[in-house]
């Protein structure tokens, strides 16, 4: 599997089964940016050891031990998807693609304790990878709304699906797209990332005074060499990158710099550590990593040579929780593994379907993720109650 094909895995698998208001925006395309990108030694890439196989203890059953009172959370729509819990854990905003003249994603928020929905996006072009934030009355996503030849996309969709042609699913880096802020009513709109270059999957760190995203920007700031610009053209995100930036958008800094996609980042809950997905420079398969908040003492976690991704700290900071199709090309499940590395990971999930892009609440007592365990295999999320001291066992810590 190539990236290209993989695209952001959320959205690939997810496909089977990311003005009245103003503020300070900053811009990557200033000298000191680009020569800082074209300077920095590159971090190391993913690897894995030819002979690993699955171990027998991956053949595990303890789903009905760590997931109590399962239940399909969001029923309107075609599907549903990456769904992040607010801070006081009563809202969820996710993506959904609804009926009507957009064929693409939105994001909404529900109200856990009201039952309500709301969308927040624009309700044109593309969007993704949404966040709310932790302090204000906030929220955060990624769109191509501004993309003048939006609508044209979205007609050109449809007229795609309408007419039955088969193709194989592959995400657009699209370079429109910009990470936004607004109110949680989908007001007042700005646009942060404010630069040429896919800017997508933004999270604010658990005081609000980060945002993490990720970036191929670097592939439009300076030239590239006829070998960078075919793998350019070949896959987009050979050129993806970690980035910070303030909540304002101001003060950009780039964490990352290894070939093959850097991508699907979080902070921990005391925001020292930063867990992401890395794929290697092929495209070919991704592992787990986490590094320190400043990029430095990064750690890969685990080396399947499959692809293992979206993944989530427990609040707690002693495990990550993520989904790999380490038993098979098609069967994505979730597992879990300590924060070091030190234990084998263990599986969470065994039922048949996908299941995909876990999200715990922040007490750690409920999961979010998106599963094809439906009646009619679309995706769709779905909430748990989560055993941490059964985790804790299973782990060994």
């Amino acid at each position: 599997m190539h990236s290209k094909r993989l695209g952001i895995l959320c959205f690939s698998v997810l496909s089977l089964v990311a003005c009245s208001q103003e503020a300070p925006v900053a811009s990557n395309t200033s000298e000191e940016s680009a020569a800082a990108v074209a300077t920095t030694t590159p971090d190391g890439t993913t690897g894995a050891t030819a002979a690993y196989t699955p171990p027998a203890e991956m053949e595990t059953h303890y789903e009905s031990e760590l997931l109590l009172n399962t239940h399909q959370l969001i029923t309107e729509g075609k599907r549903s998807g990456e769904g992040y819990f607010s801070a006081d854990g009563n809202r969820l905003i996710y993506q959904a693609e609804l009926e009507g003249d957009n064929p693409f994603y939105q994001i909404f928020v529900r109200d856990l304790v009201a039952g309500t929905t709301t969308r927040v996006s624009p309700g044109t072009g593309l969007t993704t990878c949404s966040w709310i934030h932790p302090t204000q009355d906030l929220v955060l996503f990624s769109s191509t709304h501004e993309d003048p030849d939006t609508l044209g996309k979205q007609q050109r969709e449809i007229a795609m699906r309408e007419s039955a042609a088969q193709r194989g699913y592959a995400w657009d880096y699209d370079e429109h797209y910009e990470i936004y802020q607004a109110n949680t009513d989908g007001s007042g709109l700005v646009n942060l990332s404010n630069a040429r270059g896919y800017d997508a999957e933004g999270s604010y760190s658990s005081d609000g005074q980060t945002i993490i995203f990720a970036s191929n920007r670097e592939a439009y700031n300076r030239p590239l060499s006829q070998a960078e610009q075919r793998l350019f053209e070949d896959d987009a995100s050979y050129f993806m990158d970690l980035y910070v930036m303030n909540p304002d958008g101001s003060n950009v800094r780039q964490l990352t710099h290894s070939p093959g996609y850097d991508g699907g980042p979080f902070f921990s809950a005391d925001n020292q550590q930063i867990v992401w997905r890395r794929f290697n420079p092929d495209g070919n398969s991704a592992e787990i990593w986490t590094m320190n908040a400043d990029g430095s003492n990064q750690r890969q976690l685990t080396d399947s040579a499959m692809v293992s991704w979206g993944p989530y700290f427990h609040p707690s900071g002693d495990y990550i929780i993520y989904s790999s199709n380490v038993l098979g090309h098609a069967n994505f499940e979730l597992f879990m593994v300590d924060t070091l590395g030190e234990h084998a990971p263990v599986r969470v999930t065994n039922t048949e379907g996908t299941d995909i892009l876990p999200v715990f609440s922040p007490t750690g007592d409920k999961m979010a993720w998106s599963s094809t365990r439906t009646a009619d295999g679309t995706s769709q999320i779905f909430m748990a109650d989560w055993n941490h001291a059964r985790a804790l066992e299973l782990l060994g810590l």
